[in-house]
């Protein structure tokens, strides 16, 4: 067989073709149009979406319900809006998501290329905490933070996030790092470079691909969380507890259109990292599954 009939040899027909971009096209818009009713009537008055113009486009377009959500709505006691929530969300996670993706790389790294007694039971103890519920760890944590004086507080929200994630990031980096050829660590061993140099010099420059999924996922779901925000986060909560208090605390009519664009103001984070080093998550998934 040659080399073009080999890459032709599943072949479609137009029919084909059409039926299945049909499908997708389907699929794509019954799965945008939450994000679509959400969009349009954050852009419209209440007054439309309260006369039944949920489903249409704004027919008077106006901002002001995103700059209410932003800096005026009322959340809690003050009308604060949800920018001083959004910063504390911030705050929380860009250093929990660096502290866990190192301590993740520093972990894979030590458990694949300088096995010691013990490591494979190590291994599995945090591959274990990757499937314990939240809420068993509640009250350990609450504990915990009391103990240290962190409750209510950001670093306290990071001490967290970051002990829950370092589970994820270690089965994620073990497992690139499985694969990675050791006898290049031992050339750097004979040639003198000792442990954190190997790390620094060989080990994370190759990391890249791995890095990218270990931030997404880590990002995602620190962004995302309610439960530990709403437990732990006292007076510095993050961005999901104060729109729930967004909806909540609203008195009287419910002002939808201001709530719309709350909600998309919280995922536009998570959102526009997907839009940004999405197309590297399913690259760094597999890179590493197979060896050689």
């Amino acid at each position: 067989m040659s080399v073009a009939e080999q890459d032709t040899a599943v072949r479609t027909t137009l029919f084909t073709k059409m039926f299945i971009y049909g499908i997708l096209i389907i699929f794509a818009l019954f799965y945008m149009m939450p994000l679509f009713v959400m969009v349009a009537n954050s852009l419209k008055p209440l007054a439309e979406i309260t006369g039944g113009n949920m489903m249409a486009l704004p027919q008077n377009w106006t901002v002001e319900p995103w700059k209410q959500a932003w800096s005026s709505a009322q959340i809690g006691v003050e009308p604060t809006g949800l920018k001083p929530y959004f910063i504390n969300s911030i705050l929380m996670v860009v250093p929990a998501v660096a502290i866990s993706t190192v301590l993740g790389a520093l972990n894979g790294y030590v458990l694949t290329k300088w096995s010691f007694r013990g490591d494979k039971l190590l291994f599995g103890l945090l591959l274990f905490s990757c499937f314990i519920p939240f809420q068993i760890v509640l009250i350990p944590m609450a504990t915990v933070l009391g103990k240290l004086g962190l409750a209510g507080s950001i670093p306290g929200l990071i001490l967290v996030h970051v002990v829950y994630g370092i589970g994820f990031s270690t089965l994620y980096y073990r497992n690139y790092y499985a694969v990675f050829p050791t006898e290049l660590v031992r050339a750097a061993m004979i040639d003198g470079a000792g442990f954190f140099r190997i790390f620094w010099r060989i080990m994370l420059p190759v990391s890249g691909p791995i890095t990218v999924v270990c931030v997404i996922w880590q990002f995602t779901n620190i962004w995302n969380d309610f439960l530990f925000g709403a437990s732990f986060g006292g007076t510095s909560q993050p961005m999901t507890v104060a729109l729930n208090n967004l909806v909540q605390s609203s008195t009287g009519v419910k002002e939808y259109n201001v709530h719309f664009a709350g909600a998309i103001l919280a995922a536009l984070p998570t959102l526009l990292v997907y839009i940004v080093a999405g197309r590297y998550f399913v690259r760094g998934l597999m890179a590493g599954s197979v060896k050689g």
